[in-house]
């Protein structure tokens, strides 16, 4: 069974916006690293429709620095599955994910590979209550916004967490791996 692994980059108070993140080259490296370990992303809409429009060829040449081209490379030919009821079609190596949410994971958990990978925020809190999530990333930045959105808000029930490695960066960005303690 390939593991569901989620990664998100988070502020020192909480606040998990990508636009509050400082990216570095470090940081899109480790990126590619964990897009590297997966067969396929995980999406919901919004996280499909905010990397469609960052990532997706064609983009003016020169409109981001050349370390950020390897990430871009990486996710564009990447698999995706997007969970949405609300999207019609999607395309960008994507396939729409419907139905019953927890059979429609277990069954993409199922099939071989080296695993899934999924970000964002409302898709990754409901498979974190469904306990879907075999791997936590969290990447913690030095830097505190004062606002929102803020990760796993209303979850029903503690997700008791045991750390497996960590990584500190240039930045000062530390990278803490975990999984659930069963």
């Amino acid at each position: 069974m390939r593991p569901l692994r989620y990664s998100i980059n988070v502020t020192l108070d909480g606040c998990c916006d990508h636009r509050a993140i400082l990216a570095d080259e470090d940081l899109h490296r480790h990126a590619v690293e964990n897009l590297d370990q997966a067969d396929a992303l995980l999406f919901g809409r919004v996280t499909y429709e905010m990397m469609e429009a960052a990532w997706r060829p064609p983009t003016q040449t020169g409109a981001r620095p050349e370390w950020m081209e390897p990430f871009a490379r990486t996710i564009d030919a990447a698999k995706k599955y997007v969970v949405s009821s609300t999207l019609d079609r999607v395309d960008w190596n994507a396939e729409l994910v419907r139905g019953d949410l927890e059979t429609a994971v277990q069954q993409l958990k199922r099939e071989p590979g080296r695993g899934l990978f999924v970000g964002g925020v409302k898709l990754p809190q409901a498979l974190a209550e469904l306990g879907l999530i075999d791997e936590y990333e969290f990447v913690v930045h030095p830097r505190l916004t004062g606002h929102g959105p803020t990760l796993f808000a209303g979850l029903s029930k503690p997700v008791d967490l045991r750390l497996v490695s960590r990584l500190e960066f240039g930045s000062g960005a530390v990278a803490m791996r975990y999984e659930p303690r069963r």
